[in-house]
């Protein structure tokens, strides 16, 4: 990202809604130059519109700029270590009974807005759906035909900072992928082992 860009959104992650001219002042750039960054920033999702900033000064009215949720983001957070060392206490406090219906009650209420297959779908159709879904959740994900089969394929772990110690959520992933599917599926490899993808073997459903 271009330097005075990123220094916007640190500008503004730092003190709030910002007008166009306090951000001129803190970057030392002209209200043009500024107005041009921020337009490109709200193209891609990163900055707001514009919101009227109330002012008992006589003149023109002045606008403040916020990030977006999506430019939230981009910056460091422990969302991955809180989450890991979350699984940690509630193994050490819970029976594996519990932990496996704790796991089974997460992976419902993840599954409570996908897509169900229709009765008597193809399953290209069916993987051309799960695809769009997985992919609006962040997976970056792919399907290809094979001489045995289908091939569906996670290229992005949303949970890359805990599925390695924690193989519960790798099983709420395959648990996920069959239900998109409506059919049994074969995990042939996994990103928390150090692989390219989270690939499943999905054996065509008409043979």
């Amino acid at each position: 990202m271009h330097a005075s860009r990123q220094r916007i959104l640190e500008i503004l992650r730092e003190h709030g809604p910002t007008t166009v001219e306090e951000l001129g002042r803190h970057l030392s750039l002209t209200t043009v130059t500024v107005r041009h960054h921020l337009e490109l920033l709200r193209s891609e999702g990163l900055v707001s519109d514009p919101t009227p900033c109330h002012s008992s000064r006589p003149g023109r009215p002045q606008y403040t700029y916020v990030l977006t949720e999506q430019a939230g983001r981009l910056f460091p957070n422990n969302y991955a270590l809180l989450a890991a060392h979350a699984i940690s206490e509630l193994k050490a406090r819970s029976s594996p009974q519990e932990v496996t219906a704790f796991f089974e009650g997460l992976g419902s209420r993840l599954l409570a807005n996908a897509p169900r297959p229709l009765p008597g779908e193809p399953l290209e159709s069916r993987l051309g759906r799960a695809v769009e879904y997985l992919n609006a959740q962040g997976y970056f994900a792919r399907w290809e035909r094979l001489p045995e089969g289908y091939s569906l394929q996670t290229c992005n772990c949303p949970y890359r900072g805990v599925a390695g110690a924690h193989p519960e959520v790798c099983n709420m992933d395959l648990s996920l992928a069959a239900s998109l599917l409506g059919c049994v599926l074969e995990r042939r490899s996994r990103i928390a082992d150090g692989q390219e993808s989270c690939a499943y073997w999905v054996r065509d459903i008409a043979r």
